[in-house]
């Protein structure tokens, strides 16, 4: 202890508060802090010291660990509420310090020591109150001020977020001053709650015996959090409509409602979906899911399709026998992709001309890859022509009622990544910032389409030997993918293989390589082809 009363300034770089401590804390010293939080790892720097103290009275500054707002969280293991209470366990920058897995030893160690040396108490008056550290030994006293949090950023051992770290220690008589305003405070039960069980309860449950089970799912939370957003109750279905009970829900596998689930929720959340999957997959099923949803909910609903799939569509909303439907009495127009071009005329038994091209809620575009060509036109001179890709997004997607698009498609991009932008672009009706509002992406969509076109051209002017799969995914940002997972849905069959019961689908047929057939023109003995046939009634040598 220092025997002058010279004040003394730590900057926590050539000189820290925590080497300090080390020499001023002795056997039967007294400690008391009031700070925002309480940290296991700053109780592990100061071991050795704090076992040997008689006892310590931690204040917190701030109403913490209150049965009203700490209930004991037993089976969280690092995911405390606030975040004075998560500190606890380590504060951000001491990341370090909780990578090494010695969490348990170190919370059991500082169990212990609470249970015989240490008392803990909230602010619940609301008043603020002065952070410090005070520690006592018979009549040599010393206060270190300012002492915000009892953390290893604040003891010197960490770098922490602040620029500058300095603090002051003062001794006897200046000293006396906040010691007494402590153990005033101390006692005055109106404004402090006793919160030493809290904490031990929280402490404990770090190194609580878990079951490999919690463990593994727990990791599993942390490791996919950041995409369980996306299973948001706001724009999940709302089963009241009752489009579970409907013929085309119980006829799909547990892959399809799976489909039918996620391009709903997309839907709700970002205006469009593209379902991807692999050709022989039953997305047309997994698209009337989807219809079949948005009709129960009173929504109008248009089907694009080529006009070679007129009749396989039509089935499904007609009054026919062979319509394995029939019960859900789907009631969905479908007309044929060229159709957008056109504003007079029968289709499909639809009258183009009275027809209300804005009144539709949802869109579905089968082969949707046929608008992948975006709003460019190429007849530069007129000024009124528009492509197919034009008069879509003017005629449906931005007149009338606001519109989702689900697009199916086996292959959304032909040529490159542009044809999936321009596709995208019909759910935010052209305007890529309506993305950028929605998607958790560190860049707009419009930068992250410009990059994966890059790397896909540096990708391609590689050797051939080269151009391999892992290499262009490697290249590519991680904010391509997450824009992929949030607005498409694309499997294949060793996708459903792997992680669904084949028992309830069986098993996909087997693709069989083609067979080489030389076969010979014909059987006949002796024939030959190389003879010159001259028809009946022509001259020899007539040019023919």
């Amino acid at each position: 202890m220092d025997s002058d009363n010279t004040p003394k300034v730590f900057d926590n770089i050539s000189s820290r508060v925590v080497d300090d401590l080390k020499t001023t804390i002795k056997g039967g010293s007294k400690v008391d802090i009031a700070a925002a939080s309480f940290s296991i790892y700053a109780y592990q720097l100061l071991k050795k010291e704090l076992e040997n103290i008689d006892e310590l009275n931690f204040l917190f500054t701030g109403e913490v660990f209150t049965s009203e707002k700490a209930p004991r969280e037993s089976r969280e293991f690092y995911i405390p509420r606030l975040s004075a209470e998560r500190s606890l366990y380590g504060i951000d920058f001491e990341i370090k310090l909780r990578n090494e897995l010695n969490q348990q030893a170190i919370a059991k160690e500082c169990a212990d020591w609470i249970r015989s040396k240490v008392k803990f108490k909230s602010n619940v008056s609301g008043e603020s109150m002065v952070p410090f550290m005070a520690v006592r030994n018979g009549s040599e006293e010393s206060a270190y001020l300012p002492f915000n949090n009892f953390t290893t950023a604040d003891l010197g051992a960490d770098r922490g977020n602040s620029a500058y770290s300095v603090t002051t220690k003062i001794n006897a008589p200046a000293s006396r001053q906040f010691i007494d305003t402590f153990e005033s405070i101390w006692n005055e039960e109106d404004k402090l709650a006793d919160v030493t069980n809290s904490v031990l309860d929280n402490i404990t449950a770090a190194y609580k015996e878990n079951s490999p089970e919690l463990v593994y799912f727990a990791a599993l939370y942390n490791i996919f959090s950041e995409f369980l957003d996306d299973l948001n109750a706001d724009f999940l279905p709302n089963e009241a409509t009752g489009f579970k009970k409907s013929q085309i829900w119980n006829k799909l596998y547990d892959f399809q409602r799976d489909a039918v689930i996620g391009c709903i929720s997309k839907l709700e959340k970002y205006n469009g979906c593209i379902l991807a999957d692999s050709v022989g997959l039953g997305k047309t099923f997994s698209a009337l899911g989807v219809i079949k949803y948005y009709e129960s909910r009173n929504k109008s609903v248009l089907v694009l399709v080529p006009k070679r799939l007129k009749d396989n569509w039509n089935t499904f909303k007609g009054n026919y026998k062979n319509n394995p439907l029939v019960e859900d009495r789907l009631r969905y127009d479908v007309l044929f992709h060229t159709d957008v071009n056109r504003d007079y005329g029968d289709s499909n038994g639809i009258e183009l001309q009275n027809l209300n091209w804005g009144n539709y809620d949802l869109v579905v575009i089968d082969e949707s890859h046929n608008f992948r060509n975006g709003e460019s036109s190429t007849h530069k001179n007129d000024d009124s022509w528009e492509n197919r890709y034009q008069k879509l997004m003017n005629k449906i997607i931005r007149q009338g009622v606001k519109t989702k698009v689900l697009m199916l498609s086996a292959t959304p991009v032909n040529t490159k990544f542009t044809d999936l932008k321009n596709q995208l672009m019909l759910a935010v009706e052209g305007d890529s910032s309506k993305f950028d509002e929605t998607l958790d992406t560190q860049n707009p969509i419009e930068k992250i389409f410009r990059d994966a076109n890059g790397t896909f051209k540096w990708w391609s002017s590689l050797p051939p030997e080269e151009q391999t799969t892992s290499k262009l995914l490697d290249a590519l940002h991680f904010d391509f993918f997450k824009l992929l997972d949030s607005v498409t849905i694309a499997r294949s069959r060793k996708h459903i293989e792997r992680y669904y019961a084949q028992s309830d689908i069986g098993k996909f047929p087997t693709r069989l390589k083609p067979i080489s057939e030389r076969p010979e023109l014909t059987d006949i003995e002796g024939a030959s082809f190389n003879d010159t046939i001259i028809p009946t009634g022509y001259p020899v040598n007539s040019n023919i």
